[in-house]
């Protein structure tokens, strides 16, 4: 496919991008390039490849959820700037 100036001129009202017309020859070679390529890809035969979703395979990182025992009330609330019945006392907010 050729890609023309006009094309570019489309390509780029849609994106919202101006481009002096020495850009839109440089854009106009490099996306006919692009497209070479994927017909290149195109004549690639995947018939007995099968689909993925992830070039590599993906191994959940996260670690298990372990049960532990909290803080002791007093030490949290020991640099507490006020508390009150063993809860930090906030400012009311209405």
């Amino acid at each position: 496919m050729k890609i023309t100036k006009d094309i570019v001129d489309y390509l780029s009202a849609l994106a919202r991008i101006e481009f002096s017309e020495e850009e839109k020859g440089l854009l106009s070679s490099q996306l006919e390039d692009i497209l070479k390529y994927f017909e290149t890809l195109n004549k690639l035969d995947t018939n007995n490849t099968p689909p993925t979703s992830h070039v590599v395979s993906i191994k959940n990182v996260f670690r298990e959820d372990i049960q532990k025992g909290s803080l002791p009330s007093e030490e949290v609330l020991k640099n507490a700037p006020s508390e009150q019945d063993n809860y930090f006392k906030v400012p009311r907010i209405v």
